[in-house]
């Protein structure tokens, strides 16, 4: 997980050299302010979406403890926890409220970007309009079966005829929505158990024998939590859902592989593109474009700071720069999907 020493030395450099242009930058003509005039002293609000014990909390908490380092004017980061709607509560406040000033940035559910490009926008967000500051990890998530003889599933052919018992953790969550997407598009056979508070909940239930297996479990929260499951051999993982292969699980399928029917194929990628997001950060519409730029650079010198990747190792988290310019991209590329794979999408979402 951890760069080189040269990598990381080098990402100090750029750091300091970022922080510094940025400090000696002209003065904005609309806010009258350089950017470290605005941000020395001040507090940025860090918007989660989710409670104190998430694993978007837990990356939130983790870049707000060092990003200041690398902002002009080093403001100190105070994370709040906004939680409700599963998320909506949050991108509402960050779209419709939140000062557009750079003061205060957010970290929401990766799936949500999506929602209005497939016809679900009840609270009239346009998400292309969000400055998308980075994410902290390109994610990858598994799907695997308990290793025991009650459960018959251990591969991915066997997942295609035989049922998995697997949790629900709320109606619209991705463990609730991908599995019956998978079902439809790669002919899976979970069957969705629902009524579970969260994952950590329905591994506990996994570990009892109530549920045979987790469809969708990110691979980043699976080994900083439960990684003795992998050195023991207590799991078979059927397959990931990254975009590549994974270099910690090199021996684990990738779904995108195993669908072949091109519209099929392109409907999963949509719905999987999500997870590129992975830990996705973002500001309000309408913040002037210095401040944006200084929070993309700073997150950008966060991520590969030879300090931070060493807090993030002994926390056991993945880190994996996605810049902020990527998310913008690939937010684009999805609104611009042609409308047989939306169609094809919404059949495999049940919408």
């Amino acid at each position: 997980m951890l760069r080189n020493g040269l990598k990381a030395a080098c990402g100090v450099a750029l750091a300091a050299g970022l922080a510094l242009g940025a400090s000696l930058a002209p003065v904005n003509a609309q806010t009258g302010q350089s950017v470290e005039q605005f941000y020395k002293g001040r507090q940025i609000n860090m918007i989660i979406y989710t409670d104190n014990n998430s694993s978007y909390d837990f990356y939130a908490r983790l870049l707000g403890a060092h990003m200041g380092r690398f902002m002009p004017g080093n403001p100190t980061f105070i994370p709040r926890n906004m939680v409700g709607a599963g998320g909506l509560k949050a991108s509402e406040f960050l779209y419709k409220i939140a000062p557009k000033d750079g003061s205060t940035i957010g970290t929401v559910g990766r799936g949500l970007a999506f929602d209005p490009l497939l016809g679900r926008n009840e609270m009239g967000i346009d998400f292309l309009k969000f400055n998308w500051i980075g994410s902290m990890n390109r994610e990858s998530t598994v799907a695997l079966s308990w290793n025991d003889p009650r459960v018959k599933v251990k591969t991915y052919e066997d997942l295609q005829k035989i049922e998995l018992l697997v949790p629900g953790t709320g109606a619209g969550a991705d463990s609730e929505l991908i599995p019956v997407a998978l079902n439809f598009l790669a002919g899976t056979k979970f069957k969705i158990i629902k009524g579970y508070k969260n994952t950590s909940d329905a591994a506990l239930a996994v570990e009892r024998g109530e549920l045979d297996g987790i469809a969708y479990w990110s691979w980043s929260a699976l080994r900083s939590s439960h990684q003795h499951w992998v050195k023991e051999n207590k799991i078979h993982m059927l397959f990931h859902t990254g975009d590549r292969v994974h270099p910690e699980i090199p021996q684990v399928r990738l779904i995108r592989d195993l669908v072949k029917e091109p519209t099929d194929k392109r409907a999963l990628d949509f719905i999987l593109a999500r997870e590129i997001l992975g830990r996705p950060f973002l500001a309000p519409p309408d913040v002037p474009a210095d401040r944006i730029k200084a929070l993309r650079a700073a997150f950008d010198a966060t991520l590969i700071d030879k300090e931070f990747l060493i807090d993030a190792e002994r926390r056991q988290a993945e880190i994996n720069l996605v810049p902020g310019e990527e998310i913008d991209a690939l937010l684009k590329s999805a609104a611009a999907a042609p409308k047989e794979v939306i169609d094809r999408v919404k059949q495999a979402l049940g919408l």
